[in-house]
């Protein structure tokens, strides 16, 4: 699980350094990945209908409810490996 985790550290620190900035829907699912795998499953209550933003991203992370935190890791890994 040890190296699990420094891949997927060493992984966030690769997508701050990207040569391109990936698009929405990309970044929506970094964003679940990363949620998914740092925090389990979404708790929180879905976001007003106005708050365009929020409810996109607690959508993408809901999306990935019952996956486990190493699955997640994995595949957020292999995303940011498949954008540089």
């Amino acid at each position: 699980m040890s190296d699990l985790k420094s891949q997927f550290e060493t992984a966030l620190a690769q997508s701050k350094t990207l040569n391109e900035r990936p698009d929405n829907a990309t970044l929506l699912k970094l964003y679940a990945l990363y949620k998914q795998a740092s925090a389990g499953d979404v708790t929180d209550d879905m976001p007003g209908f106005s708050d365009f933003v929020a409810r996109a991203k607690w959508n993408a992370w809901n999306a990935l409810k019952g996956n486990s935190p190493e699955a997640a890791m994995q595949a957020y890994i292999d995303l940011v490996a498949s954008l540089e």
